[in-house]
This record gives C-alpha cells, structure tokens and sequence, in this order.
C-alpha cells in the first residue's frame, strides 16, 4: 500500500490538516501575546543616570527619547565635552534597558523559541 492510505482513505492527511491547523492557532496565540507584551513594553519609560546622577535620560519602549535631566553642577563651560559623554552615556543606558525589556517581552510570548528561523 502507499504510504498514507490506510484501507480506510486518506486518513493520515486529515490529521496533518488537523495538525497544521493547530499549529497555525498556537501561533496566532503566540503573535497576539508577543503584541500585547510588546505594546506594554512600549508603554513604559526607561531612566539612566550617569556622572553620580548628574545627567539622567529617560527613553520609552519606543526608543524615543523622553527626558533629560541635567543637574547644575554639571554644567562646567570649560568641559562641554564631559557633559555631551555624559548625555550620550545616559541615552545609551537608557536605550539599551528599553532594548533589554522588549527582548525579554518577544521571548516571552515565544516560550523561547528561536524566531530569526522565521523571519521574526
């Protein structure tokens, strides 16, 4: 006999068609939660602080830049470069907790599964 016909039909088609359904559900389920974590995520603000606190930044998960705070003592006319690394230092934080947060969200939803294998 061919593989796939039992004596009773094609049987084992059924059920693949039936598995490839599932499949298909479960990952609806797994986009629609990767989605809702996602936009969660997006929804919350991020703060670094460097220098001791004299510069903090504040990002959304987004990647949007928010806020800056820069405390007086901070500020030296004589060392702008000091204050632009300090700024540059506080986004970069900021951003790569923001980053942190969603990869942690996509994995989440994922159950840890490997999406690069589908493009994701």
């Amino acid at each position: 006999m061919s593989k796939g016909f039992n004596g009773r039909g094609m049987g084992g088609g059924m059920n693949m068609m039936r598995q490839q359904q599932q499949m298909q559900q479960k990952i609806m389920k797994m986009q629609q939660k990767m989605k809702e974590l996602q936009d969660q995520v997006e929804a919350q603000d991020f703060t670094a602080s460097v220098g001791g606190g004299a510069v903090s930044a504040t990002v959304s998960g987004k990647k949007e830049v928010r806020a800056i705070a820069i405390k007086p003592e901070a500020v030296d006319p004589n060392d702008v470069e000091m204050l632009q690394d300090l700024i540059i230092s506080a986004v970069n934080e900021a951003l790569r907790q923001a980053e942190e947060a969603m990869d942690k969200a996509v994995n989440e939803a994922s159950g840890g599964l490997d999406l690069g294998a589908f493009g994701m």
